[in-house]
């Protein structure tokens, strides 16, 4: 019998917000001549981040197998918190603290990769111990 995993199902959720608030409304700055900057490019990574925490956790919501949803979801919280460094670490952003990119990207998206992390850690965890691998 199959088992809804919550962890999943709100990663999923926090990932297709990851995914589509990284190219609009918690995008990086837009610049009024039409070019842009490194932060562009940190919203461009988020947003490969995102369709892949969306891809792993669906992933995990279909699956039948314990063992392999508990992987799934281990390797979901590996790239949440990979996201978690990409705005401001890997990629550099503006310099100004009031600039859109680093006042409003960047710490939303380390809160919703951090969340993302925590679910799929956690969902993770209870499916590894349901599939009677874990003690």
């Amino acid at each position: 019998m199959k088992r809804f995993s919550a962890g999943a199902a709100i990663a999923l959720l926090l990932s297709a917000v990851i995914a589509v608030g990284s190219v609009s409304f918690l995008g990086p700055c837009v610049h009024e001549d039409g070019s842009f900057g490194s932060c562009h490019w940190a919203g461009q990574a988020m947003l490969g981040i995102g369709l892949l925490l969306a891809v792993l956790s669906l992933a995990a919501l279909l699956v039948k197998d314990g063992g392999l949803r508990a992987g799934l979801l281990f390797a979901a919280a590996a790239a949440a918190v990979l996201g978690i460094f990409i705005p401001g670490t890997l990629i550099r952003l503006c310099g100004m603290a009031t600039m859109r990119c680093r006042a409003v990207m960047r710490p939303a998206m380390t809160l919703l990769c951090a969340l993302t992390a925590a679910c799929s850690l956690l969902g993770g965890i209870a499916a590894y111990r349901k599939a009677g691998r874990g003690k």
